[in-house]
């Protein structure tokens, strides 16, 4: 199984701890991770090459991972891409960061947590559930 991982791309610096425990919680379960933001570089005008390349992505994978601990409109589009294609989705987000209403009314699955470790013990049990 492939998980397409949707997270700020302007925040990923500050995020890597929580993407590096999905990464390894999705190993543990013998799933591979694909993090688009950390594969591909676009310039401001190449917007539809973007798009095209992450429904492109979506479409080979499984299941979508939302990080929303930074909320952004691109992970909303992306979730609302793998929904119409009929793919899970996971909802997670720190607990000291905001609600995104629209990326959790559509995820399958919502993991709210504390900490990495935190994080990891939900997503694990989580995706013991999908698989």
């Amino acid at each position: 199984m492939l998980a397409y991982i949707s997270t700020s791309f302007s925040k990923r610096p500050s995020l890597n701890a929580a993407v590096q425990v999905i990464v390894d919680a999705l190993n543990c379960c013998d799933m591979k991770a694909f993090v688009f933001v950390d594969q591909y570089r676009f310039e401001k005008q190449q917007e539809y090459e973007m798009m095209r390349q992450a429904f492109a992505d979506i479409d080979r994978c499984d299941l979508l991972i939302a990080e929303v601990s930074d909320k952004g409109i691109g992970i909303g589009v992306e979730v609302g891409y793998a929904k119409a294609k009929g793919k899970p989705v996971i909802y997670l987000r720190n607990e000291h960061a905001e609600h995104s209403t629209t990326v959790a009314g559509a995820s399958d699955h919502q993991i709210i947590y504390k900490n990495e470790r935190d994080l990891e013990r939900q997503l694990k049990a989580t995706l013991a559930l999908i698989k």
